[in-house]
């Protein structure tokens, strides 16, 4: 679960970075998030690195 938590993190991470370095190019891992709109976009983005920072730091606190 620790990995999975790491992985899930670092999508999260990129996926929040990516618009910042170069907005004009449509990553096609990364359009299916903007089809609900900037701001759904946004909350999904950061659910999931949320939810992979919990994963990481719960796993993380039991080993």
């Amino acid at each position: 679960m620790k990995e999975l938590g790491l992985a899930m993190l670092l999508v999260g991470l990129v996926s929040l970075a990516l618009p910042f370095i170069n907005p004009n190019v449509h990553y096609f891992f990364l359009t299916w998030i903007d089809q609900w709109g900037p701001t759904v976009a946004w909350g999904i983005r950061g659910g999931i690195t949320l939810v992979g920072l919990v994963l990481w730091l719960w796993r993380r606190g039991r080993d």
